[in-house]
């Protein structure tokens, strides 16, 4: 797990945390040390400093970006404003921390988005490891997601969200019932679940002001179209 983090005594309060619960851990105080981290080996989690003397944590999610990795993400801010959270979303960052916070909450978030992401893998033998819309492919083992045989740079909490609309095509969620599927411990709001699906339809719809495939139902919530799903 990657730590960005530039305060010497937080940084030694999380990575004592997380070691303590089987993490290994690689600590960075600065933005040219994180890109370094993150160009020689793929994290399995970042925990993402907003403000550094050398930069931003959202430099390091669009590096992740640029080289194609769905790195599950965390920010760390002292700045509430959901300017920023904004950018963080539209990058690929998947739940924020406010400073100052609980290590122990910290801990509880991180456990829940791995959770949530092994919980998309089915179970050994399983079928329907490739769910295909159109020329969207997901597949469940790998977690990956091509559109025309391109690679979609999807983040943890937009895979499930689709992994949850393709597991019932044809189904109509409400915001709360996706919220509820998801698990996410009151991580994620309406307002930024709606953020998530229209990120999530940038990346895989040929036109996302007018969706084909992740359809808004009005005045109900969301569902995947029937007619072109296809699972092998």
């Amino acid at each position: 797990m990657l730590v960005l983090e530039d305060e010497p005594e937080i940084a030694r309060v999380l990575d004592e945390y997380l070691r303590s619960d089987g993490f290994e851990t690689t600590l960075c105080s600065t933005v040219s040390d994180a890109l370094a981290s993150v160009r020689t080996a793929k994290p399995d989690l970042m925990l993402l400093d907003i403000a550094l003397p050398d930069g931003t944590g959202f430099d390091v999610l669009r590096e992740a970006s640029v080289r194609g990795a769905r790195i599950p993400s965390i920010m760390l801010t002292a700045r509430a404003a959901e300017s920023d959270r904004i950018v963080g979303l539209e990058l690929g960052a998947d739940d924020y921390v406010t400073k100052p916070f609980s290590p122990r909450e910290l801990l509880a978030r991180v456990r829940a988005l791995l959770r949530r992401i092994d919980e998309l893998a089915p179970p050994g033998g399983a079928a329907n490891k490739v769910i295909r819309v159109g020329p969207v492919e997901m597949d469940m083992v790998s977690h990956e997601v091509r559109v025309d045989g391109r690679l979609a740079n999807l983040t943890a909490t937009e895979f499930r969200i689709l992994g949850i609309l393709a597991g019932a095509p044809g189904e109509v969620f409400t915001r709360a019932q996706l919220l509820d599927r998801m698990q996410d411990a009151g991580n994620i709001y309406e307002r930024t679940l709606d953020r998530h699906i229209n990120n999530l339809r940038k990346k895989i719809e040929p036109d996302s002001r007018n969706p084909s495939y992740v359809v808004t139902v009005y005045g109900i919530g969301y569902k995947i179209r029937r007619a072109p799903l296809v699972s092998s």
